[in-house]
């Protein structure tokens, strides 16, 4: 069975709002994060960094030489680096800000897919050490799965032409919900992990937000009211635990994290809590987010208690 910490990574930072989420500006590009905001992380004791990458970026001239640059930095302060392919021609999980539709029904778009996941893997696949790839980033909806198992397996066989040992990501619907990795289909190769996102419980990690519909932005929810318990995380990890152990297999948690609404103290014994059941279970994960993007954890509202955060990571 795959062993994240052997592997190296366990424990990791988000670059969010970086090569994604972004205006693809040459300014937000060359300056939203620099090698002293990685050198910064790195000191923070993590092993990965989970960088999330539009498919604009690689379709532009100077798209792969700036992952190459990212790469060799990232190597400089010893952290390997999850690729995540956060939207792709015809699919974003972002209703709210983007208008890519069609990815799960249109075989063109299905073609670019795979084409631009053959030049990820034909020009990292030697790095397979030190850089992993996530497919893409939280599927929605139920209807798109039995599409997207078919899209996996063939996405994965046409990278193993090119990087037979990577390790490569993969989620489910409902945003990478724990609770729905169980429908995922057995991982392609030993170097397959199941992928989950964990923002449980909604109402308390959400709070305020305006892009969502599934609470109240107005409403404000405390830590101690709301049953925030090792127990309430293990029942809703339960099953992808289980599916990853029938498999033999890792689990790995994407993004995790708290918007910068909630309390500092709050914000603190939430990631204590998660953190505690992520060890007990050996799941590898990757917090989001370094900066900005409404979870920062390098905000100043933060400095009370960043340090432990971070050393629970």
């Amino acid at each position: 069975m795959l062993n994240l910490k052997e592997k190296g990574f366990y424990k990791g930072i988000n670059l969010g709002g970086w090569f994604s989420q972004c205006d693809y500006s040459t300014e937000r590009l060359n300056d939203f994060i620099k090698e002293s905001d990685i050198a910064k992380v790195s000191g923070w004791g993590i092993d990965h960094v989970r960088i999330p990458v539009d498919y604009n970026i690689l379709e532009r001239e100077d798209g792969f030489k700036r992952l190459d640059e990212v790469f060799s930095i990232c190597q400089k302060y010893h952290l390997h680096v999850v690729l995540d392919l956060h939207k792709t021609k015809g699919f974003s999980f972002d209703d709210y800000g983007e208008d890519e539709k069609g990815f799960f029904d249109n075989p063109d778009f299905q073609e670019n897919f795979y084409q631009l996941w053959e030049r990820i893997a034909q020009h990292y696949g030697v790095q397979h050490e030190e850089i992993a790839f996530e497919l893409l980033n939280e599927i929605t909806e139920k209807k798109y799965l039995p599409a997207w198992n078919r899209i996996v397996k063939e996405c994965i066989r046409r990278i193993r032409l090119f990087a037979p040992k990577t390790l490569i990501l993969v989620g489910s619907y409902w945003n990478n919900s724990a609770e729905t990795v169980k429908e995922l289909e057995k991982p392609y190769d030993e170097n397959v992990i199941y992928n989950m996102h964990c923002y449980e419980p909604l109402k308390f990690t959400h709070q305020g937000a305006y892009w969502t519909s599934a609470i109240q932005p107005e409403k404000r929810y405390r830590f101690n009211e709301s049953n925030i318990t090792p127990e309430y995380f293990e029942e809703l990890f339960s099953t992808a635990i289980q599916k990853a152990k029938e498999n033999q297999t890792a689990l790995y948690c994407g993004e995790y994290g708290v918007i910068d609404i909630v309390p500092a103290k709050d914000t603190l014994e939430w990631f204590k809590v998660i953190h505690s059941v992520f060890e007990k279970y050996g799941i590898g994960r990757c917090a989001w987010t370094y900066k900005d993007m409404d979870f920062s954890l390098s905000s100043p509202r933060l400095n009370s208690v960043h340090d432990e955060i971070v050393q629970n990571l």
